[in-house]
């Protein structure tokens, strides 16, 4: 508390006069600095549009203040021979200030247009106020044109006056000092305001290459969640529907000699149909509901393995789980186990859709533990070969393992057991790193 607050007399509001002044300065600057700017603005935006009528309003004022000057005498106020002819003094008045109407496409040669009228300017001693109007030039060259040719510019200016200085020796002083500051004062204007018109565009151009990347990684983002979906909605739909198919095709073969084999087999379609939904219902929440309200049920782990294997046995799969190795100390993180879980589950219903049905396939799940990783080889004795070679025919079962798998540096193998296995088959390995690979 200041002194201020304790002199104060109760029920008084605190003083805010440096609030306010900070206020009323930054007020006061965007009102000064806004109509500045936006009047600036519309007459770039009026340049742009129309550069030849800016271009000729600019040189007809400068045409008529050189007139001016000459019809009124004013010239002779500063002229070192005021007896100079007027005729003459028109006729440079005029060319000095007419090629203004190409100081934007042709600086260079419009300023060595200039360079003669402007020895006889000095040379005859008339030194006419016009001459000036080459710093505009000047202005214009070093906007647009390299460092070289602002140093040609500042020959031309240059030569002229020194040699009407050695024509007129006791007129260094007005002759040349004068026109050394516009000189400076104009390359220096030009050289600013070049500066800072390419910040500017660079601004700008960091600015759009920005929201370039911003779509590229908002797309990208968009096409990584698409295909995380896809790959989630195919492995829920694909093995649970491969599931039901197999219980409704083991259902009615039994419904004729055991009729209660077929209502277990309804019941199981059932149960794999609820939770097909429950796990779709799931997914398709996180979409649709606000992230607060959506359903945060875990995804499936190892702990999950059996209760995945008892499903395809009732599907009628024969399916038998191998454990080696002793697990870590530290369970594998849940996407590694989701990856696994997922990568033997579309293996088995691989070989429940492909597998063949003459003679009926078998299958065996083996998970190794080792030091530094976790193996998950799933083999059956299927003999159908159709919709297991390549990635998978066209679809996207094998491509999506692959993917979970280099999600986590992790290697998948699919393809026919070896030659040397007792009968055919098909086999699946996984192998994932238990740690992430540093970078």
């Amino acid at each position: 508390m200041t002194d201020d607050d304790t002199n104060r007399a109760p029920g008084t509001p605190p003083d805010n006069t440096q609030g306010n002044t900070q206020g009323s300065a930054q007020g006061g600057t965007t009102l000064i600095t806004g109509p500045v700017q936006r009047l600036l603005r519309r007459v770039r935006a009026f340049d742009l549009r129309r550069p030849l009528l800016w271009n000729g309003l600019l040189t007809a004022c400068w045409v008529l203040f050189a007139v001016l000057d000459v019809t009124s005498g004013g010239w002779r106020t500063v002229a070192l021979d005021p007896d100079v002819s007027g005729t003459l003094v028109l006729l440079m008045s005029v060319a000095f200030s007419v090629p203004l109407l190409w100081r934007r496409t042709h600086p260079l040669a419009v300023l060595a247009f200039m360079a003669p009228v402007a020895l006889v300017n000095v040379w005859s001693g008339a030194v006419i106020q016009a001459a000036y109007v080459q710093q505009i030039v000047v202005f214009n060259i070093a906007l647009r044109l390299p460092g070289r040719a602002l140093a040609w510019a500042g020959a031309l200016v240059a030569a002229p006056l020194l040699a009407g200085a050695a024509h007129r020796p006791h007129s260094w002083d007005p002759l040349i000092v004068p026109h050394v500051w516009a000189f400076a004062l104009s390359a220096m204007l030009g050289i600013v305001v070049r500066t800072r018109k390419e910040y500017t565009e660079a601004l700008v151009d960091r600015a759009r290459r920005l929201e370039l990347e911003r779509d590229q990684q908002a797309r990208l983002a968009a096409a990584a969640e698409r295909t995380r979906i896809a790959r989630e909605m195919h492995d829920i739909i694909g093995h649970n529907l491969s599931v039901i198919t197999g219980l409704a095709d083991g259902g009615a073969y039994a419904a004729a000699r055991s009729p209660e084999r077929a209502a277990q087999a309804l019941e199981a379609i059932g149960t794999t149909s609820r939770q097909a939904l429950t796990e779709l219902r799931r997914l398709l929440g996180v979409l649709r509901d606000h992230p607060a309200e959506a359903d945060r049920a875990p995804q499936p782990t190892l702990d999950d393995m059996d209760e995945l294997l008892t499903g395809v046995r009732t599907a009628g799969l024969p399916v038998r789980l191998r454990v080696h190795g002793t697990p870590p100390p530290s369970p594998p993180t849940a996407g590694r186990q989701l990856t696994v879980y997922r990568v033997v589950q579309e293996a088995l219903t691989n070989t429940l859709k492909h597998g063949g049905t003459d003679p009926s396939p078998t299958a065996e799940v083996t998970l190794t533990y080792r030091a530094t990783e976790l193996e998950a080889l799933v083999t059956d004795t299927g003999t159908g070969a159709v919709g297991r070679h390549g990635p998978d025919a066209g679809g996207q079962g094998i491509t999506g393992m692959r993917e979970r798998a280099s999600l986590y540096d992790g290697t998948l193998e699919a393809g026919p057991l070896p030659a040397s296995a007792p009968v055919g088959g098909w086999q699946v390995r996984l192998r994932l790193p238990l740690e992430d690979t540093p970078s």
